[in-house]
């Protein structure tokens, strides 16, 4: 597809009128900003995949019977609840990830075990997995005792009950409040910019040093976080309208 015609209007556009769109006439700036968004699209889905892996498995582990099990995930939401993210994210990167070895690069250089992408994806992670565990938690708590009775009746172990009985019925109370923490994690992401993680906030930084046309840049930035926070709800929507049952979680 030709796209001539656009690239000379951005250029005509900038000799007119001063607003200078870099990322669309200029072939270097197009490519490091749409490989801004690919990174953000590909953390974001990354991180939304392991919170709620998270969230689930904190939320089985809260109904354990051992006190000192429920005791670790309390404080594990807790501390990730009631610390600010950009600080767990540092906190990952320069303090746990200092005392981790190095291993040996292609080049012959030492260079750290996990790198910043790994960091920001662990951190981000588990920032939401803390807000999910509650969010599961109270889904859980929703679904009527007699249920779980019927299923123990049935012979159903602790296990099964919760894949099978509890998760799906709770699953439909919980997703307005997963949708809400969802939103939140991928707006969430742009954090990783400060360990230099080349998401699309960190490749429009570069841009706008390079161009000086920040409020160009902050204008594609709010239009590009609609754009996929949009997507992201709209999915979530319809999954919702399609668990909805009839006379339950209404």
């Amino acid at each position: 597809m030709d796209m001539q015609w656009l690239f000379d209007w951005a250029q005509e556009l900038y000799r007119e009128t001063g607003i200078n769109l870099t990322f669309i006439y200029d072939s270097f700036d197009r490519n490091r900003l749409a490989r801004g968004f690919l990174n953000s699209v590909y953390i974001s889905l990354i991180c939304l995949a392991f919170s709620i892996v998270i969230g689930l498995v904190g939320a089985w582990l809260q109904g354990s019977k051992l006190v000192w099990t429920r005791r670790v995930v309390q404080g594990y939401i807790q501390f990730f609840r009631n610390t600010p993210p950009l600080v767990q994210l540092y906190f990952f990167y320069f303090a746990i990830g200092s005392l981790l070895p190095t291993v040996e690069n292609r080049f012959g250089f030492q260079e750290p075990m996990l790198d910043n992408f790994t960091w920001a994806v662990i951190s981000l992670s588990f920032f939401a997995g803390a807000f999910n565990v509650e969010i599961f938690r109270s889904g859980i708590e929703a679904v009527p005792e007699s249920t779980v009775e019927a299923a123990e009746a049935l012979g159903f172990n602790r296990l099964q009950i919760y894949i099978y009985i509890v998760m799906p019925l709770a699953f439909r109370v919980c997703l307005p409040a997963l949708n809400n923490n969802l939103v939140n994690l991928v707006k969430t992401t742009t954090l990783a910019y400060a360990i230099a993680v080349p998401e699309m906030l960190y490749m429009a930084n570069q841009i706008w040093s390079d161009s000086v046309n920040v409020p160009e840049m902050m204008t594609f930035l709010l239009v590009a976080y609609v754009l996929l926070v949009g997507v992201l709800v709209m999915g979530m929507h319809r999954w919702e309208r399609a668990m909805r049952l009839p006379g339950f979680g209404q």
